[in-house]
């Protein structure tokens, strides 16, 4: 009942947006930014074109493929506004699952209220706060997703507020439908959402019931500090727990910019699974190295990934063998606007 009145307020917060937007918002501008992007994969330790993939999210295809179109259009007032993100293409898709906002077109459609200089209040589906990777490649440095990322939720529909406490410390409050539920929540639940911030340093925390295929708990933190000018070192770890069983993991993004046009980064994961009704627990080692080479608005990404799991052997190598090893060589393009 207490998540419920707790939806209910914020619902009703945010719906006075549309009383205050005549009187008070003026002045409007509409933008639109996106990006498009495609790669070339092949399999250095395995056959290409056999359905093999990493077991993360997105970039899963060898030879050339297409990533996503992005388009976003963002209508901002001194305010009020709105964004309304589409995707298309494989990894919008899976982004967005094909069952889900017509056909998967849709990655986030959201409203928002600043209420004050320190408060603001979003209703509708945004790209969720957990983890260091996101859905667009544009802005991530590495091309190829982290296992962390992959497990965690993408989405979130529901209502959420942000609070700027101070100049350092900023608090978010969400009550959303339970994991990747991005159209409607037939069970009647619901999940919280709770990120604590501080000086680019995050603390993140989720719940729903895990039932009806639900994420459970998850607690994850998120950040990276500037060691040099030219030397990034940015962090996430997190860890899952759904009736006894989920998934844990830290991963370092050491990146590194050697010129003004090109930067090199490297991505180390150690990810694991745990349960009770697990007979092994395995865990993978993957390292991921991308450079990054930029000519004004476009991206190449050249990337080599190693994944190396303990117990499992879920690929095969070159001659038809199961192997717990997949190396691949990647270059993607990215065009950002």
């Amino acid at each position: 009942m207490i998540k419920k009145y707790y939806a209910l307020i914020l619902i009703a917060a945010v719906s006075a947006t549309t009383i205050f937007a005549q009187e008070e918002d003026t002045e409007k501008a509409l933008s639109f930014t996106g990006s498009v992007d495609a790669y070339y994969q092949t399999y250095l330790t395995a056959p290409d074109n056999q359905g093999i993939t990493f077991g993360t999210a997105f970039a899963d295809q060898s030879g050339f493929a297409l990533g996503m179109g992005n388009l976003i259009a963002t209508y901002e007032g001194d305010k009020v506004g709105g964004v309304l993100d589409l995707v298309v293409g494989p990894r919008g898709a899976g982004a967005t699952f094909s069952n889900d906002i017509i056909d998967g077109i849709v990655n986030q459609a959201y409203v928002y209220w600043n209420v004050s200089d320190k408060t603001t209040l979003t209703f509708g589906r945004w790209n969720t706060f957990l983890g260091y990777e996101v859905i667009a490649p544009a802005s991530n440095f590495n091309y190829s997703t982290s296992y962390l990322f992959s497990s965690g939720p993408f989405s979130h529909m529901g209502v959420k507020a942000d609070f700027a406490l101070s100049e350092d410390f900023s608090l978010m409050l969400a009550v959303t439908n339970p994991w990747d539920t991005n159209n409607t929540s037939l069970t009647g639940e619901y999940a919280l959402g709770t990120q604590l911030g501080y000086k680019g340093q995050y603390l993140n925390l989720y719940y729903d019931s895990g039932n009806n295929g639900g994420l459970g708990f998850e607690i994850d933190y998120t950040g990276g500090f500037d060691v040099t000018d030219t030397f990034f070192l940015g962090i996430n770890a997190a860890y899952n727990d759904n009736d006894g069983a989920g998934f844990y993991g830290v991963a370092l993004y050491p990146q590194y910019k050697t010129s003004e046009n090109f930067s090199l980064g490297l991505r180390g994961e150690f990810f694991g699974l745990h349960g009770d009704d697990l007979e092994e627990e395995p865990t993978v080692f993957a390292t991921t190295l991308t450079g990054s080479y930029t000519i004004e608005n476009f991206i190449i990404k050249p990337e080599i990934r190693l994944d190396a799991w303990s117990e499992a052997t879920p690929y095969i190598d070159t001659d038809g063998v199961a192997s717990d090893n997949l190396t691949a060589f990647t270059v993607a393009g990215i065009y950002k606007f």
